[in-house]
């Protein structure tokens, strides 16, 4: 099967569209849940996520934190799901982030909030799942079916679900103006896709690597590693370039590849000096930034033809991640549609 007839091909690829979509219907549903939150008082978050949903709940806490001065704590479901031991929440909005919106523990988070009186909500992309039907109020990705096993649009939605709840809550007109900015950006992102099938068979037999990201692009990191990992097969660990110096940068060597996401921002002069640092080692660094100066220093540089404000960053720098995962198992020769061993829908206790 060619790339281009696969579901995972088009589900990236019109990520642009779904997101557009997303953000001209959703706005009554999260200015329903904001009016909960200002009445209720809620002064931190607690959410309850697995896999691509969790790094979604990474973006919120640097999102819902840098803008909204809300704390955000990430649930520990087997608290309430295998040990019958559920924390109290205090003064929260209770969050469940699942595209399917069936694994049990999750569900069972928001159930123990609700036992406590506590306000709860769901991200997910299906209204009439069991943690839909747990929860007060329900944002729906509307992304339509997802075929491919590895998460793409219902992350990149996810993440715009988000944003749209921080604009909303701090009532920012500014930033609601740069969100809706976010479709067109995405759409020259795509443009990478020739690029980065040409690059591909470059990495054909990497076994190890690591991806660096560092605040908004934190969650970054884990959610291009999990692609790599899922759909490729290779051992990738993601990492702030922070935690990366307290030791793991012991396993750097001469070509040892190290993905970069680096765009435009606060972070801009810190992995400039922490490239020149990996490259002082001579490891293979792969940038993916729009900064002229970190492309020009790295080894792989992958140009973003959009810029963002730092906090959207992460919709173009994981478009480029979802495309890189994907060609390399395709060069690999692996389904991209249906990895070895994993489901779409993974239930969890």
């Amino acid at each position: 099967m060619r790339l281009i007839e696969t579901n995972l091909f088009r589900e990236i690829h019109e990520q642009d569209v779904v997101i557009g979509r997303f953000l001209n219907d959703a706005a009554p549903a999260v200015e329903k849940l904001v009016a909960a939150m200002r009445s209720q008082g809620v002064d931190h978050v607690v959410i309850a996520a697995r896999g691509t949903s969790d790094n979604a709940a990474r973006y919120a806490q640097y999102v819902l934190g840098a803008f909204n001065g809300l704390q955000v704590a990430l649930a520990t479901p087997s608290l309430f799901s295998l040990y019958d031991r559920p924390i109290t929440f205090g003064n929260a909005l209770v969050l469940g982030i699942s595209q399917s919106g069936q694994s049990p523990d999750i569900v069972s988070v928001l159930a123990a909030a609700q036992a406590q009186g506590k306000l709860t909500a769901a991200i997910t992309n299906n209204p009439t799942s069991p943690l839909a039907q747990q929860a007060d109020h329900v944002i729906a990705l509307q992304t339509g079916d997802e075929k491919a096993v590895a998460a793409t649009k219902t992350y990149t939605t996810s993440l715009a679900a988000i944003a749209l709840l921080s604009a909303t809550l701090a009532n920012d007109d500014a930033r609601l103006a740069e969100l809706h900015t976010v479709p067109a950006a995405i759409t020259q992102t795509l443009t990478l896709n020739d690029t980065i099938g040409t690059l591909a068979p470059r990495y054909r037999y990497m076994q190890h690597c690591v991806v660096i990201g560092r605040g908004f692009n934190y969650a970054t990191a884990f959610e291009m590693a999990l692609k790599m990992k899922e759909l490729s097969y290779s051992i990738v660990e993601p990492y702030s370039s922070a935690d990366f110096l307290h030791g793991p940068f012991a396993i750097l060597n001469e070509g040892f590849p190290v993905f970069i996401i680096a765009p435009n921002g606060q972070l801009t002069d810190e992995l400039a000096t922490f490239a020149a640092q990996v490259g002082a080692r001579s490891a293979e660094t792969i940038v993916i930034s729009d900064v002229a100066a970190l492309l020009d220093a790295a080894t792989i540089p992958l140009k973003l033809s959009a810029s963002l404000p730092e906090w959207l960053s992460p919709f173009t720098t994981i478009v480029a991640g979802q495309l890189f995962a994907m060609h390399l198992a395709d060069v690999r020769g692996f389904d991209v549609d249906a990895p070895r061993a994993i489901r779409k829908v993974t239930e969890t206790n």
